[in-house]
């Protein structure tokens, strides 16, 4: 049982628990700036509607998320070409976007309920919640994946293998 602990720590626990502290902060962007849009604090414009004001707050705790699970959640496994993973984590944040901004569509216009705390549940408790699952999935197992080639791991692992190799050819000429 403990060996099985052990690999599903290694694998995902450990990356959940942080990407969950990661989304946490991010969240609390998500919403803080979302509500201060939809209240129309900052005047009229697009950005006061529900979809505006939530493209907007995606948009600002993607940037924030990105970073930190850049720096910690994924920090070994982040990638040297830091430009094409912020495209492809941009990507995955949109199409997560998506299914909350979808979450909302749903809720506000086709069941009418358009009240702030009906945007708040569908968009910011019930999007996230899907959204969130897609988002740690594609990050963890496509975007930071271990075995990308211009990832730091693998540099890691083809540096050792080759350390290795050399030590072996020094090995059989000291024979």
């Amino acid at each position: 049982m403990k060996k099985i602990w052990d690999y599903l720590w290694e694998r995902l626990v450990r990356y959940a628990l942080k990407f969950g502290v990661v989304g946490l902060v991010g969240y609390v962007i998500d919403l803080s700036v979302s509500n201060l849009l939809w209240s129309g604090a900052l005047g009229d414009g697009w950005y006061e509607t529900p979809l505006g004001g939530k493209f907007i707050s995606v948009a600002i705790s993607t940037l924030a998320t990105w970073f930190g699970n850049r720096y910690w959640t994924f920090r070994d496994h982040r990638r040297k070409n830091f430009l094409l993973e912020l495209a492809e984590f941009t990507l995955i944040a949109v199409l997560g976007l998506g299914i909350s901004l979808a979450c909302l569509y749903v809720s506000h216009y086709l069941l009418g309920l358009t009240s702030i705390v009906a945007d708040n549940i569908s968009g910011n408790v019930i999007g996230l919640v899907l959204a969130t699952a897609f988002r740690f999935l594609l990050y963890r197992y496509w975007v930071f994946a271990p075995n990308r080639a211009d990832g730091f791991t693998a540099l890691k692992n083809r540096e050792a293998a080759e350390a290795a190799a050399e030590q072996a050819v020094r090995d059989a000429q000291a024979r």
